[in-house]
């Protein structure tokens, strides 16, 4: 029962820790910030970019974004005791 508590409490101190994270990845003229929680914190898009282009492109700053916030929180988990 008290190793439940522990792990909450790591969960707990581990979500906290990522919500003071931020990542922020720029291809091509876009930028993108997502913060810990994986919520989008600011996009920025280069007015010189083709209107055919900006999808593409914020997609994939999108995907690396998060991809970067998993590795962050695995990360933390692995220091933490790896849950």
């Amino acid at each position: 029962m008290l190793d439940k508590f522990k792990q909450i409490n790591q969960l707990r101190n581990i979500q906290n820790e990522l919500q003071k994270e931020k990542v922020e990845v720029e291809k091509s003229g876009v930028k993108v910030i997502i913060n810990g929680k994986m919520q989008v914190e600011e996009i920025e898009i280069s007015a010189d970019i083709a209107n055919d282009k900006q999808a593409e492109i914020l997609k994939n700053c999108f995907n690396d974004a998060i991809q970067k916030v998993q590795m962050i929180a695995a990360r933390k988990m692995q220091e933490m005791g790896g849950m």
